[in-house]
C-alpha cells in the first residue's frame, strides 16, 4: 500500500502544479512544441473523457469518488504480492484524485496535452489510462497462467 501511496502522491503533485501554472498564465492558450503535431493547449473541460457528460459535474464526483475508493480497497488487498500490481494503481489513484480536485474545487478539469489527432488531456488522464493498461495486462496474464 505504501508504493500504491507513494506513486500516487508523486503523480498527484506533478499534475497539481502543471495545471495550476497552465491555469494562472496561460489559459485558454495553445503553445506548439512541435508545429501541427503537439501543442500545449490549456482548456477548461466541465465532462469527462472526449467531452462526454457536460455539466454533469455531481455525477462526475460521485463517479470520481467511488473509482478511488475502490482502487483504494485494491491496493489494500494487494498486500506486497506484486509491486507492477501497485504501481498501476498508485497512478490511477494519483490521476483519479488529481481530476477529482479539480471538478470539486474548480468545477471543471485542466486538459493540456494536445496532440491534434485526439482530444486534449492531461497527464492524470495518462497515469488513469496507462495504470489500467497495466492491470488489464496482468489480469490476461493470470488468465493465461490458470488455463
Amino acid at each position: 500500500m505504501v508504493v500504491a501511496g507513494l506513486v500516487a502522491a508523486i503523480i498527484f503533485l506533478l499534475d497539481f502544479l502543471i495545471k495550476a501554472y497552465l491555469r494562472i498564465n496561460l489559459p485558454f492558450s495553445s503553445t506548439p512544441i512541435i508545429e501541427n503535431i503537439f501543442h500545449i493547449s490549456v482548456v477548461f473541460n466541465k465532462g469527462a473523457a472526449f467531452g462526454i457528460l457536460q455539466g454533469k459535474t455531481s455525477l462526475l464526483i460521485f463517479i470520481g469518488v467511488a473509482f478511488i475508493f475502490l482502487f483504494l480497497m485494491m491496493a489494500k488487498n494487494a498486500g506486497k504480492k506484486n509491486l507492477l500490481f501497485l504501481i498501476a494503481c498508485g497512478m490511477v489513484l494519483g490521476g483519479a484524485a488529481s481530476n477529482l480536485v479539480d471538478r470539486i474545487f474548480l468545477g471543471f478539469v485542466v486538459d493540456y496535452l494536445d496532440f491534434r489527432i485526439w482530444p486534449v488531456f492531461n497527464l492524470s488522464d495518462s497515469c488513469i489510462t496507462v495504470g489500467i493498461g497495466i492491470l488489464f495486462w496482468q489480469s490476461c496474464k493470470k488468465s493465461k497462467k490458470s488455463k
